[in-house]
């Protein structure tokens, strides 16, 4: 056997194990966790469709109490009400019921609030992070941390002048696969990093309309906009009116981790080229056979395919693609690649120089087995039928363990703003004949003391 696979198979059966002692001079002291609370009191603001599979987890639990729901739509806000009856819950405080849209103030207001987490539209999501750490209520937010690119500098100083806590609620970080790989790059398996891609490439047509029956949210017509209901009333004017990368964090996320953005590394440039618009309106017009309706005469800004391709200190280069216009099967395109070998996503497949058949893919699974993550290890049976393959669960999980323990939140102020503001960063290069532009350092520097803590254990 050839020297070099002998003591590359040797590395693999070893370096898992030596993976369980990795990183924990990153956490805190003993006696910052020893001072943490054991039950939380959280609200949620956002009731809608993503805000009830948040508060499913929140439910779950037998360390947290949700204290408080705002939504100021009264199904919406009934359905959740009704959730909290159905697992035998005490039955929260209640804000919006008047329409008001300022009402999640009130909860803020709330005595004894723990924790706030917010699933509302996207729009809305700035100003009600800042409100919320201005009130000093520790946020967990669900993607896309604003829309402008001052809406994350804002975001950003309002953390850092009140110290409240601060956490993206990015799910795909805890997707299984993606955790392994982790594991790996970490071990060494792929040499050292020189390209990765992500995306959210998911068919979205049917989301974005409808024909506004609450019973029906998805695919029933051609409605968009006041007519339409839950995300095709709110998300689908984003596809009438911007072009560029809308929803960066599901692809960057896992990518940012794997190259320790922000940690040693940060992005530096960025530039980002759009197709033409035409899936929505055929679906409009001849999937949906509304040829005639006012919808089918909209013209759409949002480019069918949108990619992104970014720059980072360390020499690394990541693609993302937003494709959410056209028909095709649900894919993030992941890909990790470096000078020993390369995981995609797509396939399943993974080649490691040494290990696999020259120029042969080999089948993903029995390395995700050998790197399963000590998270998933530990909570895969708690995890079972969560939202999104069981990634909610961890998602939320990391959020309430860490206000527990007292603990820097493992997807912090810094990964947020970022990740988020490639959205207006893509619109403006897109805008500006696909321009590369330079990456603002949000972190003024830090990003070169800073040591990685994301998932370094089983604890979130």
């Amino acid at each position: 056997m050839h020297a070099r696979t002998m003591q590359r198979r040797h590395f693999l059966s070893s370096s898992s194990a030596a993976l369980g002692a990795a990183g924990l001079s990153t956490l805190m002291p003993v006696a910052a966790r020893a001072a943490g609370r054991e039950r939380l009191r959280l609200g949620l603001i956002g009731t809608g469709m993503r805000g009830q599979v948040l508060l499913t987890e929140l439910l779950r639990r037998d360390d947290v109490d949700v204290v408080a729901l705002c939504d100021i739509e009264p199904i919406m806000l009934g359905r959740a009400l009704a959730m909290v009856e159905r697992f035998k819950k005490s039955k929260p405080q209640t804000y919006g019921e008047s329409g008001d849209k300022l009402a999640y103030r009130k909860l803020l207001e709330q005595k004894g609030l723990d924790g706030v987490i917010i699933a509302t539209p996207w729009e809305l999501h700035a100003s009600m992070a800042i409100d919320a750490m201005n009130a000093k209520v520790p946020v967990g937010c669900e993607v896309v941390a604003g829309i402008t690119l001052q809406d994350h500098w804002d975001v950003l100083r309002t953390q850092q002048r009140t110290g409240t806590p601060y956490m993206l609620l990015e799910n795909v970080c805890y997707r299984r696969d993606v955790m392994a790989v982790l594991q790996m790059v970490r071990a060494g398996l792929f040499g050292e990093l020189v390209h990765l891609q992500g995306g959210y490439q998911h068919d979205l047509r049917a989301v974005k309309f409808n024909n506004g029956d609450p019973a029906k949210p998805y695919g029933s017509g051609v409605e968009f906009g006041e007519k339409g209901w839950s995300e095709a009333r709110w998300r689908t004017e984003h596809s009438v009116r911007r072009n560029g990368e809308l929803y960066p964090s599901h692809g960057i996320g896992p990518c940012a981790m794997y190259a320790n953005i922000h940690r040693g590394n940060r992005f530096t440039h960025i530039n980002a080229f759009a197709s033409k618009a035409r899936g929505l309106n055929d679906y409009i017009s001849k999937k949906m056979g509304a040829k005639d309706h006012p919808s089918a005469k909209v013209k759409f800004k949002l480019g069918d395919v949108v990619t992104t391709t970014l720059a980072c200190e360390n020499g690394e280069t990541i693609i993302l693609q937003h494709d959410t216009s056209l028909p095709r099967p649900y894919s993030l395109g992941f890909r990790v690649q470096g000078t020993d070998g390369l995981w995609m996503d797509l396939n399943r497949s993974i080649h490691i120089e040494g290990i696999s058949k020259p120029h042969q893919w080999e089948d993903f699974k029995s390395y995700q087995d050998k790197f399963e993550h000590p998270l998933w290890k530990k909570y895969a049976a708690k995890a079972e039928g969560a939202g999104h393959g069981g990634m909610d669960f961890f998602v939320v999980h990391a959020f309430v363990e860490a206000l527990k323990a007292n603990a820097p939140m493992p997807i912090d102020i810094y990964d947020a703003v970022a990740w988020s503001a490639i959205t207006p960063l893509s619109e403006q290069s897109i805008a500006e004949g696909f321009k590369t532009l330079a990456f603002p350092d949000f972190t003024e520097g830090l990003w070169k003391t800073r040591k990685p803590i994301f998932a370094f254990d089983d604890k979130y």
